[in-house]
C-alpha cells in the first residue's frame, strides 16, 4: 500500500531520497550483521557517505555543510530505517552535534569542525547523560572549571551513541557547578585531548550495531575558545533549544520503521501457509495488518505536518514533544503486532522484525522520556486553546 507523498517534498528532494535509498541499500543493507558483531559501524562508511554529500545535509553551505534542510535529514533517516540498519549514528552526528557547532560555536570552531563532519573526516558525539544522571540535566556532576587559558573537565558520561569512533564531542558539563541550570554550558573537545578516556562499548537489549560508550574525562584540558555560546552558563538554553529537532529525529525513525515493519509483515502474511492458504488470508491477521496501516498512517500525518512546520521554523515545544510521544509508543505497539503475525520466526534475531522490536524500545526512553513528553505537555494546556473559537 503506497502512502501519500509527504508535502514537503519537492523533485530536488526525490533525487536526494533516490541517492540515500542507493546508498542504503548497497553501503548499509548487505552489512547490518557484521555492524552488529563488531558492535559498531565501519568506520569508512562515514567516509563514503561525506563523499556522496549525506552528511550534515542541514548545515549552511558556508560552514561546509550541504545548504539544504532537515527534508534532507529527514530522508536519510527514513530510508536507513527502511534498510533495516539502527547501528549508524548519522542522525545524531549531522542533525544534532554539528548544528550545535553551528548555532553556538565560535567561527573558528565552526570552521575548525563543520566540513570535517561534513566530509566524513570526523565523527561527533554530544555527551549528556551520566551515570547518576538521565532526564534531570540540571544536577549534572562533570565540572569543566577555568584554569589560566583553559577548561579542566572531570566527569564521566555514559550511553554516548558514536561514543566509540567520535573524533569531537560536545560535553555537557558544570562551569558554575553551584548552580542548577545556569550553571551548564557546553564545551567542544576533540578526543584527541590527553585525559579524555573511553570505556566500554555497552551491551545492550537493541541497537547492538551502534557504539554506545562510557566516556571519562580527568584533567581533561581544553582551551577556553572551546566554549558554545558568547559566555558560560547558556548550556541548558542551548539544550533546550535544539531538543525539538532531536525529538523530530526519532519520531521520523519511528515513522519509518513502522512503514517498513508493516512492508515486511505484508510480505510475510502473503507467503506463510497455515492450514492450506496464506496466514494474511485469515480474518485476524486482516484486522490486525489494517490496524498496523492505520497507525502507521496515522503517525505519518502527525509526523509530516511537524516536519513541514520545522522546516519553516514554526514547530514548538509542546508538539515536538507530542510527536515524539506519539510516533515512539505507536511504533512500539507496531512492532510488538508485527512480531506476533510473525509467529516464532519473530523471534528469531535472523528476522528483521525482532530487532526491530528491541531497537525501537529506546525510543520511548532517549531524548527524554514518554513521562517527560507527558509532562511537558501538560505544561501548555490551557482550557479555552483547544477548540478553534
Amino acid at each position: 500500500m503506497a502512502r501519500p507523498v509527504s508535502r514537503w517534498m519537492d523533485e530536488d528532494l526525490k533525487d536526494f531520497r533516490d541517492l540515500a535509498r542507493t546508498f542504503c541499500e548497497k553501503e548499509i543493507k548487505p552489512n547490518v550483521e557484521n555492524y552488529i558483531a563488531n558492535k559498531q559501524v565501519d568506520r569508512d562508511l562515514w567516509n563514503k557517505a561525506g563523499a556522496l554529500g549525506l552528511l550534515c545535509t542541514s548545515i549552511k553551505e558556508e560552514n561546509g555543510g550541504g545548504g539544504g534542510t532537515f527534508a534532507h535529514e529527514a530522508i536519510l533517516i527514513e530510508e536507513q530505517a527502511y534498510a533495516g540498519d539502527s547501528s549508524w549514528g548519522a542522525s545524531l552526528h549531522s542533525g544534532i552535534v554539528a548544528h550545535y557547532i553551528e548555532a553556538y560555536g565560535s567561527d573558528a570552531i565552526k570552521a575548525e569542525w563543520l566540513p570535517k563532519l561534513a566530509s566524513g573526516e570526523a565523527v561527533a558525539a554530544i555527551a549528556m547523560t551520566e551515570p547518576g544522571t538521565g532526564s534531570d540535566l540540571q544536577n549534572v556532576k562533570t565540572k569543566a572549571l577555568k584554569d589560566g587559558d583553559d577548561y579542566v573537565i572531570n566527569g564521566s558520561k555514559t550511553f554516548i551513541t558514536n561514543g566509540a569512533q567520535a573524533d569531537v564531542v560536545v560535553v555537557v558539563a558544570k562551569t558554575n557547578p553551584e548552580e542548577a541550570a545556569s550553571g551548564i554550558s557546553l564545551i567542544v573537545v576533540p578526543t584527541s585531548t590527553p585525559g579524555f578516556g573511553r570505556g566500554r562499548v555497552l551491551d545492550k537489549i537493541g541497537m547492538k550495531g551502534q557504539d554506545t560508550s562510557e566516556l571519562f574525562f580527568e584533567d581533561c584540558r581544553v582551551p577556553q575558545a572551546n566554549l558554545l555560546g558568547a559566555e558560560e552558563g547558556q548550556g541548558f538554553i542551548q539544550l533546550m533549544m535544539q531538543l525539538p529537532q532531536e525529538r523530530l529525529i526519532v519520531a521520523t525513525s519511528n515513522v519509518a520503521a513502522m512503514e517498513a515493519l508493516l512492508d515486511l509483515t505484508l510480505e510475510y502474511t502473503e507467503n506463510r501457509q497455515a492450514f492450506g492458504k496464506a496466514i494474511g488470508k485469515f480474518q485476524n491477521t486482516k484486522f490486525k495488518l489494517a490496524e498496523i496501516a492505520t497507525e502507521a498512517r496515522v503517525a505519518r500525518a502527525f509526523l509530516d505536518e511537524c516536519i513541514e512546520r520545522h522546516i519553516k521554523g514554526e514547530l514548538d515545544i509542546e508538539s515536538a514533544a507530542m510527536v515524539k510521544l506519539w510516533c515512539s509508543e505507536r511504533a512500539q505497539k507496531v512492532a510488538d503486532m508485527c512480531l506476533q503475525l510473525h509467529g516464532g520466526y519473530g523471534y528469531m534475531n535472523e528476522y528483521p522484525v525482532a530487532r526491530a522490536w528491541a531497537d525501537l524500545r529506546i525510543s520511548q526512553i532517549y531524548a527524554g522520556t514518554s513521562e517527560i513528553m507527558k509532562e511537558i505537555i501538560s505544561r501548555f494546556l490551557k482550557s479555552g486553546d483547544v477548540i478553534p473559537r
